[in-house]
């Protein structure tokens, strides 16, 4: 697949989801898919009580993002990716603009991929610094 079939295979997993609801997008990704980047408007559809971006939004952007981009490497047919750890260390508040998450599969095991991922603003500032960790089991196993 070309680049631009994997993000329009990445963003159609996205109809009737949670990704569809706080309007996750799949924008960029190298060729082989060892890094992606994915967009998330931050809005009162992501704020916490404060107008702030609430950190369980961050951390649905960032599984998304993970858990959507290991399916580039499985035969789909036969595997799934699941989330069995993440980590998100929030570094800097925002009120209002877009963030992307920018992830890079540090391990692809047979077993478990490991994806490190950096959630920054507009300007390039740091928001978040992740980390997710995918179970690859047979579509059996669901």
């Amino acid at each position: 697949m070309n680049k631009e079939e994997v993000l329009a295979r990445l963003n159609s997993y996205s109809k009737d989801t949670l990704m569809e609801t706080l309007s996750i997008r799949f924008i960029d990704c190298s060729e082989d898919g060892m890094q992606v980047t994915a967009s998330m408007p931050v809005n009162s559809k992501v704020h916490q009580p404060m107008g702030l971006l609430h950190g369980g939004a961050t951390a649905a952007l960032v599984e998304t993002l993970g858990s959507a981009s290991s399916l580039i490497h499985l035969n789909i047919e036969r595997n799934a990716a699941v989330g069995i750890e993440i980590q998100c260390n929030h570094v800097r508040s925002i009120k209002s603009g877009m963030v992307y998450a920018k992830g890079t599969l540090e391990h692809r095991g047979g077993r478990i991929h490991v994806w490190s991922i950096r959630v920054e603003d507009e300007n390039q500032k740091l928001i978040s610094l992740c980390k997710l960790t995918n179970m690859i089991i047979s579509v059996h196993e669901k």
